[in-house]
């Protein structure tokens, strides 16, 4: 071995550690680091005007940065440009939920049979990822203000083998007061035209997987303690009161794109309930 025969000056040997910078275009959605102040964030504006971006992190606090070089994209240096402005994109293949896109088609006349979703923020999820699959089926979601009242809404309704009636509950889990009201049903004279199905999570927050809005897992929030308050409280995002709680669901419902980016044990659910209730 010649231990004189290598250069340690051949090759680019200025190169830094990360690499060059690069253009990169600042599209939204993007999350990126601003290296002179560390703070991290999604992409959530671009003023081509001004030439500058702004970040939003965890916390939901925004910065504005100009565009331009000092910044990182998944490790690495890049110069953020102004995104460029594309032809129209292309109509989607696929629906949020994955179902095949049919475009330009009305909406079904709505059937006889309903879903009812109990929860405000289920019922905004479920029209977000499954919304365009229930205007072509025909299917209206309805919003169910608590289990307990289920009963009353079933009378008024009438189930029958042509008017069924598909019901999403929160935190169904055995020995619960929502499985005993379900089994109730299920047993009653509407049960057969009927059916009930529930979500293992706390709260509907949780079916959105924690990956997408940038940590590992949802927080244990201890009981005694309200579970959205407690969890925003841990994830160090604003819960003085109701306004702050919508402005955190609203940014977990902005983070979500498609069925991709919910647990399984909602998505099944889900479907199995539109089957339910689209079947003759």
């Amino acid at each position: 071995m010649d231990r004189y025969g290598t250069d340690v000056l051949s090759g680019d040997w200025k190169v830094p550690q990360r690499g060059r910078a690069v253009e990169a275009p600042a599209d939204l959605g993007q999350v990126v680091e601003e290296v002179t102040t560390d703070f991290c964030g999604e992409i959530v504006a671009v003023d081509r005007d001004l030439h500058t971006v702004t970040l939003e992190d965890r916390r939901l606090k925004r910065r504005t940065f100009p565009l331009g070089a000092g910044f990182l994209l998944e490790g690495r240096p890049v110069i953020l440009t102004a995104p460029v402005t594309k032809a129209a994109p292309a109509r989607p293949t696929r629906t949020a939920s994955g179902s095949i896109a049919v475009h330009d088609a009305k909406a079904r006349v709505a059937r006889a049979s309903r879903i009812f979703v109990e929860g405000r923020h289920d019922a905004e999820l479920v029209e977000k990822v499954w919304g365009d699959d229930l205007r072509i089926e025909g299917v209206v979601v309805e919003y169910l203000g608590g289990v307990d009242d289920l009963a009353d809404h079933l009378r008024d309704f009438k189930p029958a083998p042509n008017r069924r009636v598909g019901v999403l509950v929160d935190h169904l889990v055995a020995g619960s007061k929502e499985s005993r009201i379900a089994q109730g049903i299920m047993r009653s004279a509407v049960g057969k035209d009927v059916l009930i199905v529930g979500h293992p999570f706390i709260d509907i927050w949780q079916a959105v997987k924690p990956s997408r809005l940038g940590f590992e897992a949802w927080p244990k929030v201890p009981r005694g303690i309200d579970w959205k308050k407690g969890t925003c409280q841990q994830l160090g995002w604003p819960h003085r009161d109701q306004a702050d709680i919508a402005r955190a669901w609203k940014h977990i419902l902005g983070g979500v794109r498609g069925f991709q980016d919910l647990d399984p044990a909602l998505l099944g659910r889900v479907e199995e309930l539109i089957d339910f209730v689209t079947t003759s």
